[in-house]
This record gives structure tokens, C-alpha cells and sequence, in this order.
């Protein structure tokens, strides 16, 4: 497997204040992650928009495609660590916590160990797409954990669904806000193709 340094910073003493306790938790999840045999992905430690924690963040991703799937992190503060799955850009934990969600509280190498641990069983999680097809093309796609069915994200597109389908889709409620169809209503895919991990057909 190629090298993955993991939660890297150019400076964080300078770039973000860091105190010396989360100094020290960064330095021991960067250690503890050295030891981890999963997929590779990009990471990084920072501080969000409004600076009132610790950022350690993983993003997962469809490589071949150079799609992002979701950022998965950590948020420390004193001596309390949460992670979630964290909105897009900003990278603040969500208001209500998901099925991924995680909370330890302890000394830094005790919260560098619960994050670390925390991290390495998602990145260890199957991922595969969902792919629809239509007249020889691809119209829809939605990624998931293999294991749970937990969506990451999805795409659909109305110029190459079948016709009159987004119509019937939004009759029966399976639409989102700004009209984003919902690819849990179309039924079986045409394929499922494994992304990270090793995975049977969910």
C-alpha cells in the first residue's frame, strides 16, 4: 500500500494556536494512525470557521471518479472529543448526531486513542455505488456503506432518466429541497460496484 501520512499540518503552532494539549493529541493520532491498514484518503488537522476546537478531519472519496463522498471528524475541546460525519465545507459537527457519531472525554492520549480507534473502524467500512442505467447510460448513482446502507451521496440526472420518471419520483414525496431526486426510490440498481474495502452486494 502506497505511504498515507495522516493528519498532517504545515505549522500548527503558528498556522493555529494550538494549545499544548492539543499539540499533544494531534501528535498521538498521527501515531496511532501510522499503524492503521485501510484504504488511503486525505487528511488534515486544522480549526473550523470559528476556531473553537481542534479539526481533525478524514475525507472519503470514489478515487477512480475524483468524486468526494463525505468528511468524517473529530472535534476537541478541553478534555472532550466528538465525532460525526461533518457538514461539507464548514466541518461542524451536525445538530442532530448520526449513526456514526462518537463521544469520549479523558486525557489527550486517551481521546487520540478513542479518535484514532473511532476512524480507523469507518475508514474499514465497504463503500460501494449504486449505479441505474438507461438506454446505455448511467442516470443515477448513490454511495453507501455496504454494511449499513448509509448514504453518502448521490446523483441524478433527469436529461438521461427514463421519461416521466423525476415526475412520478416527486409525486410520491421521493424529492429533497431544490428538487434533488431521491435515488433510494428507484428500486433495484443496475449494478453495484465496490469503491473502498471489500464488500458483498448490500
Amino acid at each position: 500500500m502506497p505511504e498515507n501520512p495522516w493528519f498532517e499540518t504545515d505549522d500548527p503552532e503558528d498556522e493555529f494556536g494550538f494549545s499544548a494539549a492539543e499539540l499533544a493529541f494531534a501528535a498521538a493520532l498521527r501515531e496511532r494512525a501510522g499503524s492503521w491498514t485501510v484504504p488511503p484518503a486525505y487528511s488534515w488537522v486544522g480549526r473550523p470557521e470559528d476556531d473553537s476546537s481542534l479539526l481533525a478531519v478524514v475525507g472519503l472519496s470514489d478515487r477512480d471518479n475524483r468524486i468526494s463522498l463525505a468528511d468524517i471528524g473529530v472535534h476537541l475541546i478541553g478534555s472532550t472529543v466528538r465525532g460525526d460525519r461533518l457538514h461539507n465545507q464548514l466541518h461542524y459537527l451536525p445538530d442532530r448526531p448520526t449513526d456514526l457519531a462518537m463521544e469520549a472525554t479523558g486525557s489527550s492520549g486517551e481521546l487520540a486513542e478513542a479518535a484514532a480507534t473511532w476512524f480507523e473502524a469507518v475508514l474499514l467500512r465497504p463503500v460501494v455505488r449504486h449505479e441505474w442505467e438507461h438506454n446505455g447510460q448511467i442516470y443515477a448513482e448513490r454511495y453507501l456503506f455496504a454494511d449499513t446502507g448509509h448514504a453518502l451521496c448521490q446523483r441524478y440526472n433527469r436529461a438521461l432518466a427514463p421519461q416521466g420518471q423525476a415526475e412520478s419520483l416527486t409525486a410520491s414525496g421521493q424529492v429533497a429541497e431544490r428538487g434533488w431526486i431521491h435515488t433510494g426510490g428507484l428500486g433495484r440498481p443496475t449494478r453495484t460496484v465496490n469503491v473502498r474495502g471489500r464488500s458483498t452486494a448490500w
